[in-house]
C-alpha cells in the first residue's frame, strides 16, 4: 500500500489505518445490501438489524478518526503517506453517510410494511435496478480502496452518469403511477425517498473513487466536468 519506512511500526500503523477503512467499507456494504433485501422481502426484522448495525459503523468511524489523529501527531506524514491519510479521513465521512442512507432505507421499510398495507408492486419494482447499481458501485469503490487502482477508480466515477439517468427515469415512472391513481401518492413518496437514498450512496461511492485518484496522482478531481 505504501513505501516501506525505516520504522516498521510506522508501516504497521499505516496498514492498520487502511484495514480500518476497509472494515468500515465492508460493513456499510452489508448494511446497504441487507436494507435492499429487507425492502424486496418486506422483512421488518432484517430492517431492524440494518438499523442496529449502525452502532458498529459509528464505532469504526470513531476508531478511524482516533487513529488518524494519533498518526498525524506522532509521524507527521508527508508526500504519498499524507495523501493516503487525507484520503482515508475523507472516506470515513462518506462511509458513515452511506451507513446513514442504509438506515434511512431500513426505516422506510419499517414504515411501509410495518402495518397492514399493500403497496403497488410496480412502484416498488423501480427500486430494484437502482439498488443493484448502487450496490455494484459501492462494492467496486471499496475494492478500489483495497488496491489503490486508478483505472478501476475511474470506472466507478464514469458509472455515475448511468445512475443519474436511472434516477430520473424512476422519478418519471413514479409520477405516471401517481397521475393514474392519486391513492398511490403516499407510497410514491416513500419510494422516491428510497431511490434518492440509493442515488446518494452512488454519489458517495464516486467520492471514494475520487479519493483514490487523489492518493495515487496527487490530483483533486472533485467537481471537474466530464
Amino acid at each position: 500500500m505504501t513505501e516501506g519506512h525505516i520504522f516498521k511500526r510506522y508501516d504497521g500503523e499505516l496498514n492498520h489505518l487502511h484495514y480500518l477503512i476497509l472494515e468500515m467499507g465492508g460493513l456499510v456494504l452489508v448494511q446497504v445490501r441487507e436494507a435492499l433485501a429487507a425492502f424486496k422481502a418486506r422483512d421488518i426484522a432484517l430492517a431492524h438489524k440494518v438499523v442496529a448495525l449502525d452502532n458498529e459503523v459509528d464505532r469504526l468511524e470513531v476508531a478511524s478518526d482516533d487513529e488518524i489523529v494519533k498518526l498525524i501527531a506522532k509521524r507527521c506524514p508527508v508526500s504519498s503517506d499524507l495523501r493516503m491519510v487525507i484520503a482515508v479521513s475523507k472516506s470515513v465521512s462518506d462511509l458513515e453517510r452511506i451507513g446513514d442512507e442504509a438506515v434511512r432505507i431500513a426505516g422506510l421499510v419499517i414504515e411501509l410494511f410495518g402495518h397492514e398495507s399493500d403497496p403497488n408492486s410496480q412502484m416498488l419494482r423501480d427500486v430494484n435496478r437502482m439498488g443493484d447499481m448502487a450496490v455494484a458501485s459501492l462494492q467496486r469503490a471499496v475494492e478500489v480502496f483495497d488496491v489503490w487502482d486508478e483505472a478501476k477508480a475511474l470506472s466507478v466515477i464514469n458509472s455515475r452518469r448511468e445512475m443519474d439517468e436511472e434516477f430520473q427515469a424512476d422519478l418519471r415512472r413514479l409520477l405516471t403511477y401517481v397521475l393514474e391513481d392519486t391513492r398511490n401518492i403516499g407510497f410514491a413518496i416513500s419510494v422516491v425517498l428510497v431511490i434518492k437514498a440509493l442515488e446518494r450512496i452512488g454519489h458517495h461511492a464516486q467520492n471514494l473513487a475520487e479519493y483514490v485518484i487523489f492518493q495515487v496522482q496527487g490530483e483533486d478531481i472533485r467537481h471537474q466536468q466530464p
